[in-house]
């Protein structure tokens, strides 16, 4: 929930839309009015959302304004701190275990590897439940939690009860995270069906292998960023007629002369499938290029959905919830195996104290 817990943050960001209906400010005279409150800052990208009372981000640097669309007014700034911090924060710990510099490729093979491993558990733990046959006082005990065990039988049927349920959706979560973990897992995608694997930006198959975005896009050395032939109102007029239904368009600033690329989503920001990116020439404004996903590579498809399948987002907040429940439910698997193994331990020890009590105590004449 990320995205929704940001979006909540910064809830008192809004526009307020006159009385007398006015229209939106252009996008350049929103510019203007940054770079006035900000003279050492130059807007680089923005994106508009559907919604009448949201405001306008303005990304400048490493910072992030939110303007009123109606007024031109600043209305507050994207904290780096609070929610975000905290969000950052947990990433880290989870793709890395929050370890800088030169061990954190280290650190990120840990985790790669023990979802490695915990995809293995999965698919074992799914072939030892699965019943030899098929009655229903077996299945019984393997989907229905029975409230009155105690002790080993509690943990052994709470084991198999959550992993009954978990077993599918926690087998997507887990399978989607190793082409984020390994480069090689990532050409394996594409190869699978035929394609031909992207080269990595950043060497590892992981977050920066997902679709690129007007927001990802690094300019290019010396590049500065500049109003093109055409104002930025326009081209954008030019991107919402696209795509009708869009909730949100996003543009990275082009320098002068260069493209305009748009990114165009329909969905919450987590759904590939409800993305596209539209090229326009920014200085005759026509298009030179549109990709929907289904225009997309097989390979990209496939690669793009299990990007955000990982956190159930493709599938929108229920999706994410469902991710969520298996993700809680796979630490409790995780603790009735440990406590099932170490009842096993246990007895296996106990048996073999009797056995040596036994073979001390001297045999009947």
């Amino acid at each position: 929930y990320e995205r929704h817990l940001i979006s909540w943050a910064d809830r008192g960001f809004r526009s307020l839309k006159p009385a007398n209906n006015a229209r939106p400010l252009p996008l350049d005279v929103l510019f203007e009015r940054v770079r006035s409150a900000h003279p050492d800052l130059t807007p680089t990208a923005v994106t508009v959302r559907s919604d009448e009372g949201a405001a306008v981000a303005i990304v400048a640097g490493q910072r992030t304004l939110y303007v009123d669309r109606y007024s031109g007014s600043l209305v507050g700034e994207a904290s780096r701190g609070g929610v975000r911090k905290f969000m950052a924060d947990l990433r880290a710990w989870h793709r890395w275990l929050a370890v800088e510099g030169d061990r954190r490729p280290l650190a990120r093979a840990i985790t790669g590897w023990s979802n490695f491993l915990f995809l293995f558990i999965v698919c074992s733990g799914f072939y030892l439940w699965f019943p030899r046959k098929w009655t229903w006082a077996q299945i019984r005990s393997v989907v229905i939690f029975n409230p009155g065990a105690r002790g080993k039988a509690r943990d052994f049927n709470w084991h198999n009860v959550i992993g009954s349920w978990c077993v599918v959706p926690l087998f997507i979560v887990v399978l989607s995270a190793l082409p984020i973990s390994f480069g090689w897992f990532n050409s394996l995608v594409y190869r699978a069906v035929g394609d031909t694997p992207p080269t990595p930006a950043g060497g590892g198959g992981g977050p920066e292998a997902r679709p690129r975005t007007p927001r990802d896009t690094e300019r290019s050395p010396g590049a500065v960023p500049a109003t093109p032939t055409l104002s930025v109102d326009a081209l954008l007029t030019r991107a919402e007629s696209q795509v009708p239904g869009w909730r949100s368009v996003s543009l990275r600033v082009p320098a002068a002369g260069a493209p305009a690329v748009f990114t165009i989503d329909k969905g919450d920001g987590g759904q590939p499938h409800l993305r596209s990116t539209l090229t326009l020439n920014s200085r005759t404004g026509e298009m030179t290029r549109y990709e929907s996903f289904g225009d997309l590579t097989l390979g990209r498809r496939i690669r793009n959905t299990m990007r955000f399948a990982h956190t159930g987002e493709v599938l929108g907040i229920p999706g994410q919830t469902v991710a969520g429940i298996v993700s809680a439910g796979g630490a409790v698997l995780a603790w009735t195996g440990l406590a099932l193994a170490l009842r096993r331990f246990r007895a296996w020890i106990g048996r073999r104290v009797r056995r040596a009590d036994s073979a001390r105590v001297p045999s009947a004449a």
